[in-house]
């Protein structure tokens, strides 16, 4: 009965990460994009996504065209669906040992990038790179500000709304 619950809760949950999942990549696509044009105004989005894409493809990712880009863009979807679906069937493990849903959303941003940076890049075709303070910093606003906080708001929101549910 216990298994049929949880999967009933996670059926019900299925909506609200998905449109939840494309707004975190969203979001954090328009970043890295906003971001590279401030910094390199050279680099258009389809570099952004192409590098994406060399994760699998190596460097043939960037002499392959708007294929690439499409692989890139898929890609960077996935993982943002990917990690906005962990965090938020975790939130509750979060909440209970935080208590405060600004304080998850900031230690979820920091783990995505750990988590992205020191185990994903590396062992892609990437590979190891140096790691720039003034880089870690940004990437980690951006992930907190893009993933960690909508994710924790909203998370926050339908738990708190459940827990005192009529229907309990």
């Amino acid at each position: 009965m216990a298994a049929q619950n949880q999967s009933s809760k996670f059926k019900d949950a299925l909506p609200t990460i998905f449109w939840l999942g494309f707004l975190t990549g969203t979001l954090d696509g328009m970043a890295a994009i906003i971001w590279s044009f401030i910094t390199n105004p050279k680099v258009g989005a389809d570099v952004i996504f192409e590098f994406i894409a060399s994760a699998v493809f190596g460097k043939a990712a960037f002499t392959s065209g708007t294929q690439m880009v499409v692989a890139g863009v898929f890609f960077h979807y996935l993982i943002a669906f990917l990690f906005t679906t962990a965090f938020y069937l975790l939130y509750p493990f979060f909440d209970k040992l935080i208590r405060n849903k600004y304080i998850i959303a900031v230690v979820y941003g920091i783990i995505v990038w750990l988590v992205m940076n020191l185990v994903v890049v590396p062992l892609s075709k990437i590979g190891y790179h140096h790691i720039k303070v003034h880089v870690a910093l940004t990437g980690l606003v951006i992930l907190i500000v893009c993933i960690g906080i909508p994710v924790a708001l909203i998370a926050d929101n339908k738990y708190w709304k459940a827990k005192f549910s009529p229907k309990k």
